[in-house]
C-alpha cells in the first residue's frame, strides 16, 4: 500500500458516465481518492452521501472527489443517480487500481471470506504526492475528517 509521501499509482477509469478520467490530469488540486466495497449498501450509500453533502466544502478547498470501487459503470450510473452524486466514480472492474492501492484483498463478513475492497482513502496533494492514508475508514464521519486535516495545514 503506498504511503504519505510516495507518489500516488496514476491510472485511466471510465465513470459512471462512461467518461475516463486519469488521476494525473488533477495535478494542481488535491484528490480524495476513496475506496469502497459496493454499491447501493449501507456502509458504502452512508460514505457516498456524506461526500455529496459536503461538497461545497470540497470544492471550496480545492479537492477532487474521485470514488472507486469493482463495480461497474452501469451499477455507477444507477447508484449515481439514486442519491444524485455530483463526483465521478469510477468503475475498476479489473481490480488493478485497487490492488495498486493495496486495498483489495482478502476480506471477512459474517463468517464468510472472500476478496473485495477494504474502505481505505487516499489525499493526493496537488504535485501528486500522497498526503494521507485513511485506513478503516467510518463511512459517517469521513467527509469531515479530511476537510478537518485540510483546514489545519
Amino acid at each position: 500500500m503506498p504511503q504519505a509521501g510516495d507518489v500516488a499509482p496514476d491510472f485511466t477509469l471510465k465513470d459512471q458516465h462512461g467518461k475516463e478520467h486519469t488521476l494525473s490530469k488533477y495535478r494542481g488540486s488535491r484528490v480524495l481518492l476513496y475506496f469502497y466495497p459496493k454499491d447501493n449498501t449501507p456502509g458504502c450509500t452512508l460514505e457516498a452521501c456524506e461526500m455529496r453533502d459536503n461538497m461545497m466544502n470540497f470544492e471550496a478547498s480545492n479537492i477532487q472527489v474521485l470514488g472507486v470501487s469493482a463495480d461497474n459503470v452501469s451499477s455507477h450510473k444507477k447508484f449515481s443517480e439514486k442519491y444524485d452524486l455530483p463526483f465521478p466514480i469510477l468503475a475498476d472492474e479489473k481490480k488493478e487500481v485497487a490492488r495498486a492501492y493495496g486495498v483489495w484483498g482478502p476480506r471477512q463478513f459474517m463468517g464468510q471470506a472472500y476478496e473485495g475492497i477494504t474502505r481505505t482513502s487516499f489525499l493526493i496533494d496537488p504535485e501528486g504526492k500522497i498526503e494521507k492514508v485513511y485506513k478503516q475508514v467510518r463511512p459517517a464521519k469521513h467527509a469531515g475528517e479530511v476537510l478537518t486535516d485540510v483546514s489545519q495545514v
